[in-house]
This record gives structure tokens, sequence and C-alpha cells, in this order.
């Protein structure tokens, strides 16, 4: 470590320094994984010493946490702007909602993997709030504000189909992880999967919408 980027280190306040070790480690994260992810070797990228990190954090565990809720913010933060409700037709909003959760799936599911052999990290990520408002949330409230508007199916099951949208995300990001199975949603099919889902849950009387 340079003698500058040391002096620039000490002078930093308690903030300002567990900020830096978080974003350290979020970019470790999305760069390796979790998996094998050491202190020594967050402290080193950092730039501090390895005790360091237990002045600001009660174990490598709270810190990963941490930094794998950076992480999402930060690919959460990344998205392209969601349609409003109402703009354009349900299919094609639906189409754009679609393409976006399964960007941030693929950019966030491989980390939640690498780190399935850590369940106290997982757990401290559940307990603690996001900066961002999760994809599944917004496209919760997107077709809940078009069931309003009634471009929806007045019976439509809201629940159901956000779970349907958030499982095709959670099967082609996981499918990458699965050389052997791995079978990618492929750009065509967004617009299949939205068909089929409005055809339970679109508008009767406007299904075009």
């Amino acid at each position: 470590m340079s003698p500058r980027k040391a002096a620039a280190l000490r002078d930093r306040d308690d903030s300002d320094l567990r900020g830096h070790l978080i974003a350290t480690a979020a970019q470790l994260l999305a760069e390796q994984g979790g998996t094998g992810l050491t202190v020594r070797a967050i402290a080193r990228a950092a730039g501090v010493a390895d005790g360091v990190l237990y002045n600001h954090f009660a174990d490598k565990e709270e810190l990963l946490a941490a930094a794998l809720r950076a992480h999402v913010d930060t690919v959460h933060r990344g998205l392209s702007p969601l349609p409003w409700p109402g703009t354009a037709s349900v299919a094609e909003n639906l189409i754009a909602y679609l393409a976006q959760g399964l960007a941030m799936h693929r950019a966030v599911l491989p980390v939640f993997a690498s780190l399935l052999a850590q369940p106290a990290v997982l757990a401290q990520f559940g307990a603690t709030p996001g900066g961002e408002r999760d994809w599944r949330d917004r496209l919760a409230d997107y077709l809940r504000a078009e069931h309003e508007l009634g471009r929806l199916d007045p019976a439509a099951d809201l629940d159901a189909a956000v779970a349907m949208l958030a499982g095709i995300c959670h099967d082609e990001a996981l499918s990458t992880l699965l050389p052997t199975a791995s079978r990618p949603t492929p750009p065509t099919a967004v617009g299949s999967v939205i068909a089929t889902l409005l055809a339970g849950i679109g508008s009767r009387s406007a299904p075009s919408a």
C-alpha cells in the first residue's frame, strides 16, 4: 500500500471507514462471490490491517451481510426506469418489468448462491432493510395500480402473477449456474411469457391493453 493511501485511510472518520470496508467487500462479492472470501482478503483490498474490520463489525458475517445489501442496492439503482401504470399497454409494460427482473436476478443470484453455505450472512441480510425498493415490490405495486385502473381482470390473482414472474427470473438465473441444465430465457420468449400471463389476468373488456 502506498504511503499516500495509508495516510488517507488513517484520516478517515469511523463512518467513512466503515462505508469503505462495506464498498470493498461488496465489490469483491460482485467480482468473485462469497465462497472462500476471507477477512484478510477484504482487509488487503481495502488497504487496512486485518483487525480494523473488527472495530466496525462484530464478525465477518455482519460485514458480508452489509456488503450483500450494498451490492443488491447498487444493482437496483443501475436498473432502467420502469413504465408508469396507465401508459402504453399492460403487455408492453410487463415485458419491460420482466426484462428488468431477469437482469436484476442475473446480477444478484450468483452472489446469493455463493453464500448459501453461510446462513448467518443471509439471515443478517434478511433482517437489514434495503436502501432501494425491491423489483418484486415495484412489480406488485404496478399490477395493483393497473388493476385499479381497470386494465386487468377484476378477479385477477395479482399475488400469483407476481410469484409467476419472479419464479421465471429465479429459474432463468439459477439455470445459468448449472451448466448441464442451462436453459436461459431468450429475449423472444419474454413476450410469450407475458402473453400467456395476460390470458389469465388481462382485462376481459380490453384484451389488448
